[in-house]
C-alpha cells in the first residue's frame, strides 16, 4: 500500500448540515439547486457549520485544513449586520477532562473582509483561510460560526460549503 499526500482534497458540506440557532428554515430545490432558506424576519441568527474532515492520532497525518468556501445569498434587503465570521476549534479530551475551545486566526477573501460586503444583497462565495493550517489530531473538530442580523425582509439562503485540505495517510 502506498503513501498519499494530496494537497487538493475537498469535502462538500450540505446546507442541511448547517445548524441555525433561530428562525424558520426550509430545504428548497429549484432549478436543480438545493438550498436551506430562512423565512424573512427582523432577527439575528447564529449559524454553525461543521467541518467534517479526517483526523489522525499520529502527528502530521490525516487532514490539514487550509480554507473553507461558503455559498450563500442575501436577497431582497441587505442584512442589518454580519460582523461575526469565526472558525472554532474544539478538542474533546479524555474522560474527566473538559472539552477545550479556541478560535484559530483566519483571513477572509477581499470581497468579504468587512461586514458591509458580507451583508450586501448578492450571491456570495466567502472564503475563510486559516492563517496557520494545521493537521487535525484525533479529538479535534472545527466549526464555522456566522452571526447574521437580518432586516425584516432579508432573504437568507445557504447553498453549502466546501472544506479544502491536504490529506496525508
Amino acid at each position: 500500500m502506498g503513501y498519499v499526500h494530496d494537497e487538493h482534497m475537498s469535502e462538500f458540506i450540505h446546507p442541511c448540515d448547517f445548524q441555525p440557532s433561530a428562525g424558520t428554515w426550509t430545504l428548497t430545490e429549484a432549478s436543480n439547486v438545493v438550498s436551506n432558506d430562512r423565512t424573512a424576519a427582523d432577527a439575528a441568527v447564529t449559524v454553525l457549520i461543521p467541518i467534517r474532515i479526517p483526523s489522525n492520532s499520529v502527528a502530521m497525518k490525516g487532514a490539514k485544513l487550509a480554507s473553507i468556501d461558503i455559498g450563500y445569498l442575501i436577497g431582497t434587503a441587505a442584512a442589518d449586520d454580519f460582523a461575526t465570521v469565526e472558525l472554532e476549534k474544539v478538542t474533546i479530551g479524555a474522560d474527566n477532562v473538559a472539552a477545550a475551545g479556541s478560535a484559530p486566526a483566519i483571513t477572509l477573501d477581499t470581497a468579504h473582509d468587512i461586514a458591509a460586503e458580507r451583508l450586501a444583497v448578492d450571491d456570495h462565495t466567502m472564503t475563510i483561510t486559516l492563517d496557520t493550517p494545521a493537521f487535525l489530531d484525533d479529538g479535534d473538530c472545527y466549526w464555522v460560526k456566522l452571526v447574521i442580523d437580518c432586516a425584516a425582509t432579508t432573504v437568507l439562503k445557504f447553498f453549502g460549503a466546501v472544506a479544502h485540505f491536504t490529506l496525508r495517510v
